[in-house]
């Protein structure tokens, strides 16, 4: 399994207020930078892989709505997390 228990408790230390506080945005939104990226490497060896394509743009949706609601309610916090993530607008 490539998101493990730790792995998760990882991402949200790094990014979010603390391990368990896994309803921050900044940590929603890093866990799903994570899973995007490893989506988008199973797609890159299975092309023809459609279920695991329908679920890698809905995950891009949720991630995008996460950060319009970021960038909503704090630009600087939005600001430095596309910048450590390295999202591109």
């Amino acid at each position: 399994m490539y998101l493990t228990k730790e792995k998760k408790q990882e991402i949200f230390e790094k990014y979010g207020k603390s391990n368990t506080d896994t309803g921050s945005t900044e940590g929603q939104i890093a866990l799903f930078s994570y899973r995007i990226s490893h989506l988008t490497e199973h797609l890159k060896s299975n092309r023809k892989d459609y279920s695991t394509q329908h679920a890698l743009i809905k995950l891009v949706g949720k991630r995008r709505s996460l950060l319009d609601y970021l960038k909503k309610k704090d630009i600087a916090r939005y600001r430095t997390l596309i910048a450590e993530l390295g999202i591109r607008k």
